[in-house]
C-alpha cells in the first residue's frame, strides 16, 4: 500500500515541479534557475511541516509516504539542480553557478528547519 502512496503523490508532484518551475523562471530573465531553486525550497518547507507532525504523531506514516516522499520527492529536484549548476560553470556563469550552490542548499535546508521547528509544537 505505501508505494502505491507515494506513485500516487510523485504522479502529482512530478507535473506540479515542470508547471510550477516553467511559471517561475518564465517572470525572469536570468540564466540563473529560478524555478528549480523555488520547487526544491517549497518542497523542503512542505516536507518540513510534515515531518514536523509526523515527529509528535500528529501525521499518519501513510500521509508522509503520500506528500513527503511522493509529492516533494518528485517536486523536488537533485539532479536538475547538479545539472543547471554544472551548465552554469560551463557557460562562464561561475558566479551564478557558485550562488546557485549557496542559495539552493542554505534556503532549502532552512525551509525545511524553520519549517520542522514552528510547526511541529503547532500540531495538536
Amino acid at each position: 500500500m505505501t508505494v502505491l502512496l507515494v506513485a500516487l503523490g510523485a504522479a502529482v508532484g512530478a507535473p506540479l515541479r515542470y508547471l510550477l518551475d516553467r511559471a517561475v523562471q518564465s517572470r525572469h530573465d536570468s540564466a540563473f534557475p529560478w524555478g528549480t531553486l523555488t520547487v526544491n525550497v517549497v518542497g523542503s518547507l512542505i516536507l518540513g511541516v510534515l515531518i514536523g507532525g509526523a515527529t509528535v504523531g500528529a501525521v499518519p506514516g501513510s500521509l508522509v509516504a503520500l506528500l513527503g516522499s511522493g509529492l516533494c520527492g518528485a517536486l523536488t529536484t537533485y539532479s536538475t539542480f547538479g545539472y543547471e549548476t554544472v551548465r552554469l560553470f560551463e557557460d562562464g556563469a561561475r558566479r551564478h553557478a557558485l550562488a546557485n550552490v549557496v542559495l539552493s542548499v542554505a534556503a532549502a535546508l532552512g525551509a525545511a528547519f524553520v519549517a520542522v521547528t514552528l510547526t511541529a509544537p503547532l500540531w495538536p
